[in-house]
């Protein structure tokens, strides 16, 4: 005998969370602003020159929670290194324009950034115009409403077609910024809404769970410990399943071959399993009627199993399922008559204890 037993659902306990400010409450910060900002240039070695200094101006907008658009013109100077003639001097002057990508807008904020625009690059006399790209990474320090601190790194590359300094046209240069901010006008801030206190609606009274029985399996939701019963099962005193029983002629004859009216009841089955929460194992248990020779039947019936099972594994069924045949050792009905012998063609699915 197959041991069965009682499926118990555990009872959550909900928890209470008190409500927070979303982000998405808060205004967004859109004013303009200026950014003067001083710069060290870590140079290129194809330059030939002693890393330098500059400065520039920017002129920005907030455009949401994320991203600032902004304006730079910048100035630097570099002179001639050891190994170059000494009266060597460059200078770098141009303009970019920013996209500035801000992970947070909290008090110190960092943010990555990434440029283009185009630089003129002079040497002694020899200038040429050329493209320019920059990239990398930032933070901003809030001082207060209207005045913060910034500093960033980038990598700059600059491409210049007229060859300004011999061998290359191509220079990799690291530039690092220190300067600050100034927003115009006031900053956003958030106001709570105060809300006009509604009556609470009266509260209908709870239906008696007696008289409930939600999954229709005949136990009432006050003792039913198995409130989601696949259909048509057969249930414990404790509304359980221990046992479903597929009735009528769900094979052709003499083969294991499922009716279309079988594939129909099993995508109800399969339906009814997919939405029950318990999986235990279910053994899928094949049964004939008395035609034929015992051994003939039992291993038809063991087929009839196996059909059953890969059909429900096909359909999403996530319980463990075996089949087993019993041929027709085991009738529920006289198999003298043909009424008997239809109910003794069946298959049942057993809940088996994990």
């Amino acid at each position: 005998m197959l041991k069965r037993s009682l499926l118990t659902v555990a009872t959550l306990t909900s928890v209470g969370l008190l409500p927070l400010a979303h982000a998405a409450d808060q205004p967004v910060d859109n004013r303009w602003y200026i950014s003067p900002f001083g710069t060290f240039i870590k140079t290129d070695n194809d330059r030939q020159a002693d890393d330098g200094w500059g400065g520039g101006l920017g002129v920005g907008k907030m455009i949401n929670r994320y991203l600032n658009l902004e304006v730079r013109g910048f100035y630097n100077s570099l002179d001639g290194d050891n190994s170059a003639t000494s009266d060597r001097e460059w200078t770098l002057a141009g303009g970019t324009l920013d996209l500035q990508y801000y992970f947070s807008r909290q008090k110190l904020a960092p943010y990555a950034v990434v440029a283009v625009g185009g630089m003129d690059t002079r040497l002694n006399k020899i200038n040429s115009i050329g493209f320019l790209a920059e990239g990398g990474l930032g933070l901003t320090y809030e001082v207060s409403n209207n005045f913060l601190l910034r500093s960033d790194v980038r990598y700059r590359y600059n491409n210049n077609e007229d060859h300004v300094q011999s061998g290359t046209t191509e220079f990799d240069d690291m530039v690092v910024n220190v300067g600050f901010v100034i927003p115009f006008g006031a900053k956003p801030t958030y106001v709570a809404q105060t809300e006009t206190p509604v009556a609470a609606a009266p509260v209908a009274a709870a239906p008696d769970c007696s008289t409930l029985d939600d999954d229709n399996d005949g136990v009432n939701n006050c003792v039913d410990q198995c409130p989601v019963t696949p259909a048509n099962s057969t249930v414990d005193r404790s509304g359980c399943p221990v046992k479903l029983i597929l009735k009528g002629e769900h094979f052709n004859f003499d083969s294991a071959e499922l009716t279309l009216n079988a594939k129909e009841l099993l995508d109800g089955v399969a339906q009814s399993l997919a939405n029950y929460p318990q999986k235990n194992d279910i053994e899928v248990q094949g049964h004939t009627s008395s035609e034929g020779s015992n051994a003939y039947n039992m291993k038809l019936s063991q087929r009839r199993a196996a059909s059953v099972v890969e059909y429900l594994k096909a359909k999403g069924v996530e319980n463990r399922l075996t089949a087993t045949g019993f041929g027709e050792d085991h009738p529920i009905a006289d198999n003298d008559t043909e009424a008997g012998k239809s109910e003794n063609r069946r298959v049942e699915l057993i809940w088996i204890e994990n």
